[in-house]
């Protein structure tokens, strides 16, 4: 008989939470009828925090994946009219991309479809319960150093 791994469970409970997270925003997402993905989400809402309109290398960087996911990615939301391809203005090679007045009100409803499924996901908890869970997160969170996210 085996010793259970009190980490490995805990990791195990982590990615269930996870998971459920993303199930939940997804039907957020969906009922909004907004066509936005969820992965398509994060990277509208990584477009809004660059102080100009980054390079497709940036965005994979900030969102830790390859660059041929971003493209996937920006295809979509450009077929959408959410985002654009621009040319940079001091290297015509350079593609930027920068979000659309569409890609403005999308993310507008974004966030409101986030906050309905952080309501539905954090309502088990108490008012106390959630200062602590922000807490131990944050914790979490900044264990990790942080990369250069290139926006």
């Amino acid at each position: 008989m085996t010793t259970p791994d009190p980490d490995g469970v805990l990791a195990d409970k982590l990615l269930r939470l996870t998971r459920r997270v993303h199930r939940i925003q997804k039907r957020h997402l969906e009922r909004r009828g907004l066509g936005v993905t969820p992965a398509q989400s994060r990277l509208l809402r990584s477009l809004a925090h660059c102080d100009a309109p980054p390079r497709m290398a940036d965005l994979a960087e900030r969102l830790e994946v390859v660059p041929r996911a971003v493209t996937t990615l920006v295809d979509g939301l450009e077929a959408s009219g959410k985002v654009r391809r621009v040319p940079d203005p001091t290297n015509r090679r350079v593609i930027r991309i920068e979000l659309t007045d569409d890609g403005h009100k999308a993310l507008t409803e974004l966030r409101g479809a986030r906050r309905s499924a952080a309501e539905e996901i954090l309502a088990p908890l108490s008012d106390e319960q959630r200062e602590v869970l922000g807490g131990l997160l944050d914790t979490l969170v900044d264990g990790i150093p942080e990369r250069g996210h290139g926006c």
